[in-house]
């Protein structure tokens, strides 16, 4: 058969009762996507949602980072914020200084205001 025979046929209005060739009453086409629609519903509040909230907050806690902030990475090395750059922080950490990326900060200990008073 050619393709427009096929066409014709599936978009041509179905003759008879409600009822299909097997006897049993035909549901509701959007009937069949329920389980779907209800799926990406379970799956954006279970695993999407929290995770875009801890994006947004890990993006607070980077963008407020100031000098003399006690922070924690996620190495897991503790130190105090001595200078603030573009992308990295510099840290002092006991008698060593280094250099690492805003994003590795995991969370502000302490902040600058608390150390000064």
């Amino acid at each position: 058969m050619h393709l427009n025979t096929l066409l014709a046929q599936a978009a041509a209005p179905a003759t008879g009762t409600a009822t299909g060739t097997t006897g049993q009453p035909s549901q509701p086409a959007w009937l069949g996507f329920a389980p779907m629609i209800l799926l990406v519903v379970v799956f954006y509040f279970i695993l999407i949602r929290p995770q875009q909230k801890r994006a947004k907050a890990l993006a607070a806690l980077v963008s407020s980072i100031k000098a003399g902030d006690k922070v924690v990475t996620a190495a897991g090395i503790i130190g105090t914020v001595v200078t603030v750059k573009d992308k990295t922080v510099t840290l002092r950490s006991a008698d060593t200084k280094m250099e690492v990326t805003k994003s590795s900060v995991t969370e502000i200990l302490e902040g600058a205001a608390a150390t000064e008073a």
